[in-house]
């Protein structure tokens, strides 16, 4: 990924696969701009303007009809498209971001889909509040009877605050260890039971309680549960009445290492708004890596790994780490903005209140500050989820082309690189009434793998949606395999659980874990290479070497999945025992 700066041209307003009508276009006073820009294209043309030699695999490419079959060419133009430096890393509410999004908009336009936003428009507008912390001014460290540890930012420590105050204090907080911050009741765990954590600093493992304790009943085993996510953990220490929350790194725990996390802690930082009786934050929610936190053990007479052990046991007690406390200050400028949810509908030829979801999100980190330098670096997010978002347009063309009996909603939404804020609120704000949803995809991150001979379920024995997916699946003689890193917890980590929460049977179906003729060990090495690398890194850049036609082969099982549900009358459910099914019951209870 090259560093860039910014320039003029990141303002310039870009058009998507074709004129747009009133209800997509971009300002029209930028035409001349556009047209220039269009003009200064690095790439060659040969006869009626097909392209002869590769671009720069960042450049946005030229304008390229698509069909309504779901191809690998199609497939690869819009990736690259979305991937490309004029987007600027589609951070949210970013002119990079506000190009995207209406480039998006002008691709389900021209693909045939009805707009589905509010106000006959193709958006659904996000409140955002972006906080940009004043580096110079903040700070954030542990003292030690009395003396400093010295922790630096990104590379020791990442600390920020959601709260609105543009100065937020923590002074001689003392720290006591909590285990792994949960409170489950059904359970029967809890970390915080009798202690008083109001004014102190909470210190937790990442993870939960069943992460690496070999017992398969306790919690979910080894594959992670919601209490398993830092969102939790942050949410939790701030109903407890804690002042800060100090969350240790591990990478094997997260699924991901110490560069993902600082990476994804630099620079601005986003949240919905939210009502004033809304939940209280606390005042710094901060990650530290491990050696530091190890020194930090040590240096109180603690044993660190005894007490990662008993944080595993039933009945666990929190433990006071004596003598060190923790000081900071975290300056912040908040600025009040609005992103995105980008929608399209098919309507239905039979059953048009009812509806079929897909879902990715369109948003990456955008651009991040290089400390020491004055020069910017811009994180593409080919993989994460260029892919994904091309595969709902490409899907959603196929639909349009071909209506089914119910009603299919294309949705992109924003911000979930910031906790899934642009699901979250539309999962507050549906566009359509939840009742009235049979099912949803989601698609977020599809690796090139190449051919599989099977089609990876996060979150694998769910719902019944699997089912259907099996039949569609057997047609390209594959089979459904569960998540191989169940650990990661990635079905609590992409935009379908905010609706699951709220009892819409959702599926995370990723690209296969077996490669046809490489075999299950080619996939393993690039699922590996790609959290080592690229994820959440400026490495996440488009590529003319990936099997694009692999990829429609996933998109096209995906598109008969959704084509299998809409032309029936089934209503599938979460499985019996689910911890989802007592909501879609509830919401459905003639089915």
């Amino acid at each position: 990924m090259r560093a860039m700066l910014l320039t003029a041209a990141a303002s310039l307003v870009l058009v998507g696969c074709s004129q747009p009508t009133d209800t997509a276009t971009a300002d029209p006073d930028m035409e001349e701009s556009i047209s220039q820009a269009a003009a200064d294209q690095p790439f060659a043309s040969g006869p009626e303007g097909t392209q002869t030699t590769q671009l720069d695999p960042n450049a946005r490419p030229p304008h390229q009809e698509t069909s309504a079959a779901i191809t690998g060419e199609d497939l690869a133009w819009r990736i690259q498209t979305l991937a490309s430096d004029e987007f600027e890393g589609r951070a949210p509410a970013t002119p990079g971001g506000i190009l995207a999004s209406q480039w998006l908009a002008d691709e389900m336009e021209s693909a045939g889909l009805m707009p589905a936003g509010e106000d006959s428009s193709y958006f659904q507008a996000v409140p955002l509040v972006e906080a940009t912390m004043n580096v110079g001014a903040s700070g954030f460290d542990i003292t030690v009877n009395g003396e400093p540890m010295g922790l630096e930012l990104l590379t020791d420590v990442v600390y920020g605050t959601r709260r609105l105050d543009e100065t937020v204090s923590i002074e001689n907080s003392e720290l006591v260890f909590v285990g792994y911050g949960v409170v489950a009741p059904e359970y029967g765990w809890n970390d915080y039971a009798g202690l008083d954590v109001e004014g102190r600093t909470v210190v937790m493992l990442i993870n939960d309680p069943g992460f690496a304790s070999g017992d398969p009943d306790l919690f979910n085993g080894n594959a992670m549960t919601y209490y398993g996510r830092w969102t939790y953990k942050y949410e939790e220490a701030a109903r407890q009445g804690a002042d800060a929350v100090i969350i240790i790194h591990e990478t094997e725990a997260a699924s991901y290492g110490w560069n993902v996390v600082s990476g994804s802690w630099s620079g601005p930082q986003y949240d919905l708004q939210r009502p004033e009786d809304s939940m209280p934050f606390v005042g710094a929610e901060t990650w530290i890596t491990n050696e530091r936190a190890r020194e930090l053990f040590d240096a109180t007479g603690l044993d660190f790994d005894a007490l990662v052990e008993a944080a595993h046991q039933p009945g666990f007690e929190p433990v006071e780490i004596p003598g060190a406390v923790a000081n900071g200050t975290i300056v912040t400028d908040h600025e009040f903005l609005a992103s995105r949810n980008v929608a399209g509908v098919v309507e239905g030829t039979e059953r048009p209140d009812e509806y079929i979801l897909y879902m990715a999100h369109w948003d990456h980190i955008g651009i991040r500050e290089s400390f020491g330098s004055d020069r910017d670096v811009l994180y593409n997010g080919a993989i994460d989820n260029a892919t994904g978002t091309s595969s709902i347009l490409e899907i959603g063309q196929a639909f349009a082309a071909n209506p089914p009996e119910r009603s299919v909603m294309i949705i992109a939404v924003t911000a979930e690189e910031s906790g899934l804020l642009g699901s979250e609120y539309y999962a507050t704000s549906p566009l359509v009434p939840f009742e009235q949803t049979v099912g949803g995809l989601n698609m977020d991150g599809m690796l090139p793998t190449g051919p599989t001979s099977d089609i990876v379920v996060i979150g694998y024995g769910a719902s019944e949606l699997e089912d259907h997916l099996a039949v569609v699946a057997a047609t390209q003689n594959r089979t459904l395999s569960p998540d191989p890193d169940p650990a990661a917890g990635y079905f609590y980590r992409s935009d379908h659980i905010s609706l699951a929460k709220r009892g819409v049977p959702m599926i995370y179906a990723d690209t296969g874990s077996v490669n046809i003729e490489l075999g299950a060990g080619h996939v393993e090495e690039l699922n590996a290479a790609y959290r080592a690398r690229d994820y959440h890194q400026p490495s996440d850049e488009f590529s003319y070497d990936w099997d694009f036609d692999a990829l429609a082969r996933d998109a096209t099982l995906l598109y008969l999945l959704g084509e299998r549900v809409a032309n029936s009358n089934d209503w599938p459910n979460w499985y019996e025992g689910n911890e989802f099914r007592a909501l879609r019951d509830a919401q459905r209870p003639a089915d």
